[in-house]
């Protein structure tokens, strides 16, 4: 017996078929789902985003989002970051069904199940897309890899524990 497989890429049309509230991404036309994240990732990510989100309260140069929410770079990437930025000048990518256009700035916590997309496929696209500021942090040892979009490319800004320092938010958080 013959098996087909289907190997065409799947498209915006095919992600948004999925069922709602599940961690799916499409990335490259390829459909990921990923199990939910330890506690100790989303007890992270939580902080930051409480963090963040006061700041910006007072602030209010932009909208933070998090995870599970989509953001479509084009017909084959749909991804959802742990935390995004949308910078007020950006605010019109923003839609009833995510943001269609890259975030300002992504924050993204490795887990054991993401950590390969998190640092090759994810940052390529963000790279490519022109996310401006990209945060890895490990929630094991709280180290974030900071990079900044110049010329197009990401370069390193720097490697330091519990600590998120910012250009476009003119800020640094801590934890």
């Amino acid at each position: 017996m013959q098996t087909m497989i289907n190997l065409k890429k799947k498209t915006i049309s095919d992600y948004q078929l999925l069922p709602e509230g599940g961690a799916y991404q499409l990335l490259n036309g390829e459909i990921i789902m990923a199990p939910a994240p330890r506690r100790i990732h989303q007890k992270l990510a939580g902080e930051i985003y409480r963090l963040l989100a006061n700041y910006l309260h007072k602030k209010r140069i932009g909208e933070v989002y998090f995870a599970p929410f989509d953001v479509y770079l084009d017909g084959e990437n749909v991804v959802q970051p742990d935390i995004c930025f949308i910078s007020q000048k950006n605010i019109s990518i923003l839609t009833e069904e995510g943001a269609i256009g890259s975030p300002d700035i992504v924050i993204e916590l490795l887990s054991p199940s993401n950590a390969y997309y998190d640092l090759l496929a994810k940052y390529q696209l963000y790279e490519k897309f022109g996310v401006q500021e990209y945060f890895i942090i490990d929630p094991e040892d709280n180290l974030v890899i900071a990079y900044t979009l110049t010329e197009g490319r990401f370069k390193e800004n720097y490697r330091e524990h519990n600590k998120i320092a910012s250009a476009i938010l003119g800020t640094e958080i801590s934890w």
